[in-house]
């Protein structure tokens, strides 16, 4: 369980192709020496196993599902990445509650610059808007986030300056395709509505 608090930010190193799956090394030197083999690292809000630590460098090894459903697979090495630790059995909920499950990758429509802050637009796939809510969260690769805005095809949210400096949510250009979890919360109450009383 992650909160989608960006913790610090990687970058890859090299993301190797082995048939359907993938080897992901990121350098990783604010959290590399905090992590042991067998971790949970949520990578722009994907959560993957640390599969090695070499020095300043974390391995992963991703599924052909991993790089079909995230954006882990258009990686290129210097890309920046966010990267957050699984949440600790005593520690703070800041955000909201993320699994590193991501649900869609989709592509970032408009990134506005207003004032000090910055409005992005994400495009809103098919199936997924029942989930999106004003004020609601969202977790944008591996952000938590509020929705300023939804319509039927996009929603939209305001970034502070700090998230901007942090986050490779900062890096954002119109045309970047950025991965998706929506709100759990929402996928239950969905679930239970339907179970036949």
């Amino acid at each position: 369980m992650f909160t989608g608090l960006v913790e610090t930010t990687g970058s890859c190193a090299t993301l190797d192709r082995l048939g359907e799956s993938a080897r992901l090394t990121l350098h990783a030197p604010t959290l590399a020496g905090e992590m042991s083999l067998g971790d949970s690292l949520a990578v722009n809000g994907c959560c993957l196993t640390v599969a090695r630590i070499d020095g300043t460098g974390l391995v992963f090894d991703l599924l052909g599902e991993t790089l079909a459903r995230t954006n882990l697979g258009r990686l290129t090495s210097g890309a920046r990445v966010n990267l957050e630790r699984a949440l600790p059995a005593n520690g703070r909920l800041g955000g909201h509650f993320v699994q590193g499950h991501v649900d869609a990758v989709s592509e970032v429509l408009r990134v506005e610059p207003r004032g000090a802050d910055v409005h992005i637009t994400v495009r809103l796939l098919a199936g997924f808007g029942r989930y999106v809510v004003y004020k609601g969260s969202v977790c944008i690769n591996g952000t938590s986030l509020t929705v300023s805005e939804v319509t039927d095809a996009a929603f939209s949210v305001w970034i502070i300056p700090h998230t901007a400096a942090v986050t490779n949510i900062g890096d954002l250009s119109a045309g970047d395709f950025v991965n998706l979890e929506f709100d759990l919360l929402a996928k239950y109450v969905e679930k239970l509505m339907a179970v036949p009383r």
